[in-house]
């Protein structure tokens, strides 16, 4: 009979078991989850409008640059030569200006001699100390003199015109040599080099050999994550709405953020709405292509609901003396009460208070018989 009653109090009790978790209480309002990447809204594919050889490249892979800031400049030889032809041509003109400007002032002082000349001709005849004919002559040389007066004005504003037409001359050569250096659209960062010094860079790259874009850069500042959401769920969702973002290459970090739009058409092939989403605050470890997870919560979770925290079930939890506490499992099947305390509800599982756990602990959720300290333990149903 000895035997026997120790053979049964060593027998394994049957019981049934779960774990510590580690939750989050921002969890319990999570209501849907959808997957995509983080892309920069504010992206550029920087090129040049001209065509020629890259001979200068001031930028790679990382580089901060501002708005403005020279990043690579093509061969500009046969713009510089243009454009000093140009100029020599606007000189020219300018030249041709003063030319026809003495050349009025000449026709200027020959009127007014012809019209003085006129004048005592008409006042001799009239005391008949000159001929009808004398006058005729002086009146056709003030004509001719005028004549010759409207000409050289004519000719100071075909000359002014030349002048303008060879400053637009040189200002079109000016933004040709602009457009061979290539500038940063606005603050951001280099991402990648797509072009190296000697390289062919033309605007339209279908040429063999040649190459578009120089670098692409984009605005960190300006950070989404884009995200399908199911057409049969995009109800659910609304702009401002509340979420948690995760990230594959952060493990462990959550990210406050909120839908900021919701692109208005279906993806008809997989049946999903692009939805994009802001972070409440960029975290400069965050890069563009990143893969991340989004939760749309119900609400905005408060400040002490988004640290990490311990949870079970609530039936793991009994009573222990005079107060409550868990059944820990160790690695041989042998239940050790631990004391422990509920906190908060988390969904169906109850915040666990107690010292000595971690979480992936195996604990006693039911048995079949009372437990006491060190006795063995079995899951339900094995031998």
């Amino acid at each position: 009979m000895g035997a026997t009653a120790a053979w049964l109090q060593q027998r394994p009790v049957e019981a049934q078991f779960t774990s510590v978790q580690r939750v989050r209480p921002a969890q319990q309002y999570a209501q849907l989850a959808a997957s995509g990447y983080v892309v920069a809204q504010r992206r550029a594919a920087v090129a040049s409008k001209a065509t020629g050889r890259l001979v200068e490249l001031r930028v790679s892979e990382g580089s901060r640059v501002k708005a403005g800031d020279l990043i690579a400049r093509i061969d500009a030889a046969d713009v510089d030569a243009s454009l000093a032809a140009s100029l020599a041509g606007q000189t020219q003109s300018q030249a041709a200006v003063q030319q026809a400007q003495a050349q009025a002032a000449q026709a200027r002082a020959q009127q007014r001699n012809a019209e003085e000349e006129l004048r005592r001709t008409e006042g001799l005849a009239a005391q008949n100390f000159m001929s009808a004919q004398a006058v005729d002559t002086a009146r056709t040389r003030v004509q001719t003199a005028r004549a010759a007066t409207a000409a050289a004005e004519a000719g100071i504003a075909t000359a002014r015109a030349a002048v303008q037409q060879a400053r637009a001359q040189v200002q079109v050569q000016r933004v040709n040599r602009d457009s061979t250096e290539i500038r940063a659209p606005f603050d951001g960062v280099v991402l990648v080099k797509n072009a190296n010094v000697g390289d062919l860079i033309t605007p339209f790259s279908n040429a063999a050999g040649t190459l578009g874009a120089v670098v692409t850069m984009a605005d960190l500042s300006t950070l989404e994550v884009e995200v399908d959401v199911s057409e049969s769920s995009i109800a659910g969702v609304r702009v401002d709405q509340p979420v948690e973002i995760t990230l594959d290459a952060l493990p462990g970090e959550h990210f406050k953020g909120a839908v900021s739009r919701i692109v208005p058409t279906v993806d008809r092939a997989k049946a999903t709405v692009v939805t994009k989403v802001r972070f409440a605050q960029i975290d400069p470890r965050v890069l563009p292509e990143m893969s991340a997870k989004v939760n749309f919560l119900s609400q905005q979770p408060q400040s002490d609901q988004t640290a990490d925290l311990l949870a079970v079930p609530a039936a793991a939890l009994v009573p222990q003396g005079e107060g409550t506490g868990v059944w820990r499992v160790d690695a041989e099947g042998r239940a050790h009460a631990v004391a422990a305390t509920a906190g908060r509800p988390i969904g169906e599982l109850v915040e666990l208070k107690a010292s000595g756990l971690q979480a992936g602990d195996r604990l006693v959720l039911s048995s079949a018989a009372p437990l006491k300290e060190g006795a063995r333990v079995r899951a339900a149903g094995t031998p």
